[in-house]
């Protein structure tokens, strides 16, 4: 009789590095992080946007909460490599000088 060779497990698509994986807690401590920093920045945003709504109309606005300072670019580009350079090891948030805020499509 022959012997069978065994079948290897199958994996699901979506872990094809699943050592990188983090545990729900991780992706929730994540979250609230984010959101953390979203609500600091947003209150900086608000008290600035009626202003600079008349001057940069529809440009964007990199915030850096713990200091409050922030870089205003016509171009998203741009302003991606000046966050680069101007903050390169802190957590920053993008608006978009508009009516929402919104930088993106939703």
């Amino acid at each position: 009789m022959a012997e069978l060779t065994p079948i290897p497990p199958v994996r699901h698509p979506s872990l094809i590095f699943p050592e990188t994986q983090y545990s729900p807690e991780k992706k929730a401590q994540g979250q609230s992080e984010s959101e953390a920093l979203y609500e600091r920045c947003k209150i900086i945003f608000d008290r600035l946007q009626p202003e600079l709504t008349k001057t940069h109309y529809n440009s964007y606005i990199a915030i850096e909460p713990d200091n409050e300072t922030y870089i205003i670019e016509k171009d998203k580009m741009i302003i991606y490599q000046k966050i680069r350079q101007t903050y390169p090891n802190t957590k920053n948030v993008l608006f978009r000088i508009n009516e929402t805020g919104v930088s993106g499509t939703i």
